[in-house]
């Protein structure tokens, strides 16, 4: 994780929207389609949200973002490994530089709406390492038979 440069992002580079979209694919992919809350690029440039990528040297390995819902309260977006990354700790550096902004805002916690099913259980399992536990529903998110909320207290 050493080699691990995360920037904040304004989406205008075609690496980095071509990851959106492959993530974007892969919710639909894995998704029931009134399911799908991944942002687009343009939902992820709103007010509130920070975008951040992740490089080692020249290669976009990953992407993540954070959306404040409140003054104390952040939720996890976008969060994306690029499939040559896959396995290398790119997901874990992102969490982790994710986590810290949310401290360094003050938020008394930080939540996130995920699926559930194969496809989701390698991030569920690095948010539960660190410490998410499954919550209450939040924002505009409804639990069901697919959806899953998780949240940390910072």
């Amino acid at each position: 994780m050493d080699c691990v440069k995360i920037l904040e992002d304004d989406l205008s580079g075609e690496a980095i929207r071509e990851l959106v979209a492959f993530h974007l694919s892969g919710m639909h992919a894995n998704s029931p389609a009134c399911k799908v809350h991944a942002l687009p690029v343009e939902k992820l440039r709103q007010p509130g949200v920070t975008f951040y990528s992740a490089w080692v040297g020249n290669a976009l390995a990953g992407m993540g973002a954070i959306r404040e819902l409140d003054p104390t309260h952040g939720e996890l977006k976008s969060m994306r490994v690029a499939s040559d990354w896959l396995g290398k700790k790119i997901g874990e550096a992102m969490l982790l530089h994710l986590l810290s902004v949310a401290r360094q805002r003050g938020y008394a916690r930080v939540s996130l709406e995920t699926g559930q099913g194969p496809a989701f259980e390698p991030a569920l399992g690095l948010y539960r390492k660190h410490g998410f536990v499954n919550c209450e529903a939040f924002a505009e998110y409804v639990l069901d038979d697919f959806s899953q909320c998780l949240t940390l207290h910072l």
